[in-house]
């Protein structure tokens, strides 16, 4: 999504609205993050992390699964793709994805799970609120605000959650959701939201 001061000025205005309620221009953001202090500075340097994506489409899932492994690799770690009956269907339970990367011998997995967070129509200035579970019990949400200049196809927005598990204990070491407003590229979609998350890892001195 592009921002500009040139817009009709009845579109200018409910965007403008929007702008204030939600703190101005929309853009993939980092929404929240936590990390246990307990966790060891670099404790995920070189390692081997099993990687998972759940999506209710499968485009989106390979989507986020490639570019989470590519952000891995960045790193200097090493992905080890989750296989195909742990990342397909429904939510997966932790333990599916712990039992793959013990038995890959992977140190960590990371796991996230996309949804929409709003969507864009043909005209007009959308807002999109999406909730989503985030682990075991928790609930998190993500806002898309868009101001078309024409008409199109509609867009989404999308949300991700993701976490780091311990391979070994299945211990929690880090979480942390993003997301993204409507737009009609999906590949940079994703590509942003995994960069959002790891700028998040980084800080926290996971890698």
């Amino acid at each position: 999504m592009v921002c500009s001061t040139h817009l009709p000025r009845t579109v200018a205005a409910v965007f403008t609205g929007g702008a204030l309620l939600f703190g101005g221009c929309a853009s993939t953001r980092l929404d929240a993050q936590w990390a246990d202090p307990q966790t060891a500075p670099s404790a995920l340097r070189g390692a081997h992390v099993l990687v998972a994506c759940e999506a209710r489409e499968a485009v989106i899932q390979r989507l986020c699964q490639d570019r989470l492994a590519d952000e891995v690799v960045a790193r200097g770690g090493t992905p080890v793709l989750a296989p195909s009956t742990a990342r397909t269907g429904g939510p997966v339970g932790d333990e599916q994805y712990l039992s793959a990367a013990r038995n890959a011998g992977a140190r960590a997995v990371l796991a996230s799970t996309v949804t929409t967070a709003g969507i864009q129509p043909r005209t007009g200035v959308s807002v999109g609120i999406g909730g989503f579970g985030i682990g075991s019990g928790g609930f998190g949400a993500g806002i898309g605000v868009s101001a078309p200049l024409g008409g199109g196809q509609a867009t989404t927005g999308y949300a991700v959650n993701s976490r780091i598990l311990d391979a070994g204990s299945g211990r929690l070491l880090w979480t942390a959701r993003a997301s993204t407003p409507p737009s009609g590229n999906v590949q940079l979609q994703m590509s942003e939201l995994a960069k959002a998350v790891f700028g998040a890892a980084d800080k926290a001195n996971l890698f």
